[in-house]
């Protein structure tokens, strides 16, 4: 299902957060799983990986990693805003050290000319707070290609900060 460069990526993440005794949480909406996913993929992942919280609804970002009502309403479940509090709701709901969220039109359907098909916006959290947030546009060559390029991207973005990221 995923390939070479996604489970190198991933083979990275849990060697170094192994290494490091660190623990990874993940609050997806528009790849529905696929990060824990290609986390899992990889052995010894049961000693990074915490939970996953997939928060594909905004009744779900809301209720499980508390992503408040009137911050969607103002901001979209496609916003920097939301992706950030669903980062810091993943730290703040789990036994993780560090929590990657993700939300985004993987498309065909929901974009909009202000957030078109391929917008993600990826956000980091550790229990000190926000550590980077990130909007990206990915090419709309069809909901699986934007799907696995925000898993690979994601993965990069958690690779790119666990040299820094401090527990």
């Amino acid at each position: 299902m995923f390939d070479q460069d996604i489970l190198s990526r991933a083979q990275l993440i849990i060697d170094a957060a192994t290494a490091r005794a660190i623990r990874i949480a993940t609050a997806e909406s528009c790849t529905g799983g696929l990060i824990a996913g290609a986390l899992t993929e990889i052995p010894g992942s049961s000693r990074v990986l915490d939970r996953s919280f997939i928060t594909y609804s905004n009744n779900a970002k809301a209720e499980m990693v508390g992503v408040k009502v009137d911050r969607l309403l103002a901001f979209g479940a496609v916003s920097a805003e939301v992706a950030t509090d669903m980062a810091n709701g993943a730290v703040k709901h789990s036994d993780a050290d560090l929590a990657l969220s993700v939300t985004g039109i993987a498309g065909p359907d929901g974009a909009t000319p202000q957030k078109p098909v391929g917008l993600v916006f990826m956000a980091l959290a550790g229990k000190r707070g926000t550590i980077d947030v990130k909007a990206f546009q990915f090419e709309d060559y069809g909901r699986s290609a934007i799907r696995l390029g925000t898993v690979s991207t994601a993965l990069q973005m958690i690779l790119d900060q666990l040299p820094r990221f401090q527990p």
